[in-house]
């Protein structure tokens, strides 16, 4: 019999346990079948772009599959709620989602994950935007093993997912939350009073934040190494101050993002100069930060990485003489 390679390749392969497809973008239900049938000891599947996965696959990794721990189904578009469902229910084991721009998915699918996924320890949603508090403080409630939660993108999150997360999952890790622009110093607080396991926070364009997190990450936050407040405009030398003077900022902080926050001046670089650990600082568009602050903090730590823009002192010629003036990317293109 001319059997699909997929089948042959399951049926020739019962023990395996780690699936690696990514970007393979031809596959489709009939290879999950196929896992389904044959490879029971599949615990780590990685789909990620397989763009013509449906629900249907999620059905068959749940009724075959039980012994999975991480799935990836990043980028999956046409995923909603209901596989999800399927997938929970057989797959109770499961530690690892990844669920990266399956657009079609809402809160429902949260929930489904609450109830019988409490082993989860990661799980990324950036960019579903659909996902609201309503089914994060859910997420919250279940898993309180979380350690590592991407929702970068999910612009209709609030304070309440923060305090959710905060009151539930104390062993949170690192936590990427870029562009959720309503949550606020409010939610930042109880996050940090909880979670003192803190490593990794990406803030971009978090645009309520302002120095009163700073002040708390770095009383109650003392693991932090990578900070990203690239775009939280709000942000000044006075809670880079807090940070620094703090425990991480003394014995952990090796990365912090600043790119686009208007009020960051050279004393922001005074201050980091006593974080020994730092490795990379990013200040482009900082106008108040001079290449002579800049200097003295490389003189201080001679293996840092400062990553920042410095216009030309005389403006360019006008393009075409005059008119509109470009941003430096539209000259090079």
């Amino acid at each position: 019999a001319n059997l699909p390679k997929e089948r042959t390749f399951a049926q020739n392969c019962r023990n395996i346990e780690v699936l690696n497809l990514n970007g393979c973008t031809k596959i489709t239900d009939s290879t999950c079948l196929s896992l389904s049938k044959f490879c029971s000891k599949l615990k780590q599947l990685d789909l990620t772009s397989c763009v013509s996965i449906t629900n249907h696959s999620l059905k068959a990794l749940s009724d075959g599959c039980r012994m999975l721990e991480m799935l990836n189904l990043s980028w999956c578009d046409q995923i909603t709620r209901d596989g999800i469902e399927a997938l929970a229910r057989g797959c109770t084991g499961l530690r690892a989602l990844f669920l990266r721009g399956c657009t079609q998915l809402d809160d429902g699918a949260l929930k489904h994950l609450q109830k019988h996924c409490p082993e989860l320890t990661t799980i990324n949603m950036q960019a579903c935007t659909q996902i609201t508090d309503e089914g994060l403080v859910s997420l919250c409630r279940g898993c309180h093993k979380l350690q590592i939660l991407c929702i970068s993108g999910c612009s209709n999150v609030t304070d309440a997912s923060l305090t959710a997360l905060g009151l539930n999952c104390p062993q949170l890790k690192i936590l990427e939350a870029a562009r959720c622009s309503h949550v606020t110093d409010a939610g930042f607080t109880v996050l940090a009073r909880n979670c003192h396991e803190l490593e990794k926070m990406d803030l971009e364009e978090c645009i309520l934040v302002t120095d009163n997190t700073l002040v708390q990450l770095s009383i109650h936050c003392p693991r932090l190494q990578a900070l990203s407040l690239s775009h939280c405009e709000l942000i000044t030398d006075d809670g880079i101050r807090a940070l620094s003077n703090s425990t991480c900022g003394q014995e952990r902080l090796t990365v912090v993002e600043l790119d686009n926050c208007p009020l960051i001046t050279d004393v922001t670089l005074e201050h980091l100069k006593s974080c020994h650990r730092l490795e990379r600082i990013e200040l482009y568009d900082c106008q108040q930060v001079t290449r002579a602050g800049i200097k003295r903090i490389r003189a201080q730590l001679p293996d840092i990485k400062v990553h920042a823009y410095f216009a030309p002192v005389t403006p360019p010629p006008s393009v075409h003489g005059g008119g509109q003036r470009l941003c430096r990317c539209c000259i090079i293109l």
